[in-house]
């Protein structure tokens, strides 16, 4: 699994076509940083396979984990104090974004692999998301390790919605 071997997999995920790679790996995920052309002071998500992977990185309240257990649209939750994560995935004011993956195919990655991945879009820093494998530029698709073959010729319009959870245990949302 190119994953254990410390490469980075351009994948489908639940909202758009992502770059990832193993997430508690600091020297990896610089080179997804390198390959988007975006500084390490924009963190980025991260995606776990369920709630209990979701439990050995953060906390999680029990209004946070009502929530997540009706969600169904995918939502990435931006946490307090994670541990355990490679530094780098990890915002300045100590708060990481991760998302409980919905996607058959991530849940089983992610699972398979038994730490959680990177998520970050595809495409060079500031430029336009691809909703699709078609727009994924050139240059994205010669610098990942390994293509995910699977979902190719879908259409994604939607990124996750956010939400931040402030250190009084509030919720905010960022993008609906």
């Amino acid at each position: 699994m190119a994953l254990i071997k410390k490469k980075i997999i351009l994948y489908p995920t639940d909202t758009v076509w992502g770059l990832g790679c193993d997430a508690t790996n600091e020297q990896v995920v610089k080179k997804i940083y390198k390959i988007k052309g975006r500084t390490e002071s924009k963190s980025l998500i991260v995606l776990v396979s369920s709630i209990h992977m979701l439990k050995k990185y953060v906390s999680v309240s029990k209004n946070i984990l009502r929530f997540l257990e009706t969600t169904v649209k995918p939502t990435t939750v931006i946490y307090q104090n994670p541990k355990g994560l490679a530094s780098n995935v990890i915002a300045s004011d100590n708060t990481v974004a991760i998302r409980i993956v919905q996607d058959e195919f991530c849940r089983k990655l992610i699972k398979r692999f038994g730490k959680p991945i990177v998520s970050t879009s595809a495409n060079i820093s500031n430029s336009p998301t691809p909703k699709s494998f078609q727009e994924i530029e050139p240059s994205i698709l010669q610098r990942v390790d390994y293509i995910v073959n699977l979902h190719q010729n879908k259409t994604c319009n939607k990124p996750s919605s956010i939400i931040k959870i402030e250190k009084d245990g509030s919720a905010t949302i960022i993008r609906k």
